[in-house]
């Protein structure tokens, strides 16, 4: 028998933040990409000092169907080439939410960065939701771990 690897199709509506009809659409890098890559969309460019946070905007607002959600990833040669991040990684786009897409960027390097227009800083992967039926409960059931936290399974 045959392995089958079919693609989830999945609608998901993108509008412009403003009225800047040239700027172009997130796109995947490569074929196999999970993540649409997310640029800067600035009007001059921005500069980020070692351990400061500035909100960098896209240029873009999504409509997300209920029961997915957007994570907001950083790409992984920004991190690690130049030490900037998003710092509440997986940043989350609730299907409710209609607003401009940010970038919550961090420098973790030593030396100020500046952020140019139309740079691929983020990435967004779509993601199915469990919307789970919550339960007041006395007791939980039993584990090995059982309230074992940070650490309690090894280093």
């Amino acid at each position: 028998m045959e392995p089958r690897n079919d693609v989830l199709h999945l609608v998901i509506e993108f509008k412009r933040a403003d009225s800047d009809s040239s700027w172009p659409l997130p796109t995947r890098g490569s074929e196999g990409a999970s993540g649409l890559d997310l640029s800067a969309h600035l009007d001059a460019p921005v500069q980020l000092a070692p351990g400061e946070i500035k909100l960098i905007p896209t240029g873009w607002c999504v409509a997300i169907p209920l029961g997915y959600e957007g994570q907001v990833r950083p790409r992984s040669g920004v991190a690690s080439k130049r030490g900037l991040t998003i710092i509440n990684t997986p940043g989350t786009i609730d299907s409710d939410y209609r607003g401009e897409i940010f970038l919550a960027m961090i420098n973790l390097s030593s030396v100020v960065q500046t952020l140019t227009r139309g740079e691929r800083l983020g990435q967004l992967v779509i993601s199915k939701v469990a919307r789970p039926e919550i339960i007041l409960k006395e007791t939980l059931s039993d584990t090995v771990r059982g309230s074992g936290a940070f650490g309690s399974t090894g280093s």
